[in-house]
């Protein structure tokens, strides 16, 4: 994917964080001299063109209730149907197809783990699948970032 300058300039300055106001792309676009619209414009396109999956806020998820790790052993001829129903949950994140048995991986989240319990039964039970449950024993912070920079 082809990236214009404004798109480079933009995943550089916000990729850690947007601005916390009122109207952070009218913020972005004075952070970036361009206008609001540009800045609108520039994440549309990257969305529709699979340079960006998510605008939204990372938490710590032990302070806003309780997370797990989960796989799943997927039938290769299963993927496309169990990974659509998966992602139909509103409390799955980050799930991706990974080359191994255990060949769908993705993070479940709620408000207790009584919440993930039931989840886990609810998958397993419409999926035949039984889950791996990976919870998470201890954190590990690293600032996970790829700068652009401007075009070769």
């Amino acid at each position: 994917m082809q990236l214009d300058s404004l798109s480079r300039r933009l995943i550089d300055r916000f990729q850690h964080g947007m601005p916390l106001c009122a109207e952070p792309y009218r913020a972005m676009a004075e952070a970036l001299d361009c206008s609001e619209d540009e800045i609108l414009a520039s994440l549309q396109h990257l969305a529709q063109s699979g340079g960006l999956s998510r605008i939204g806020p990372v938490f710590e998820h032990s302070r806003a209730g309780a997370s797990t790790l989960v796989a799943l052993a997927v039938p290769p001829s299963r993927i496309e149907a169990v990974a659509a129903r998966i992602n139909s949950f509103p409390e799955v994140n980050h799930n991706y197809l990974r080359e191994h048995r255990y060949n769908l991986w993705f993070v479940l989240t709620g408000p207790d783990r009584t919440h993930i319990d039931t989840l886990l039964a609810q998958i397993e039970a419409e999926t035949g699948l039984t889950p791996l449950d990976l919870p998470m024993r201890r954190a590990y912070r690293i600032d996970l970032g790829f700068p652009i920079g401007d075009a070769p």
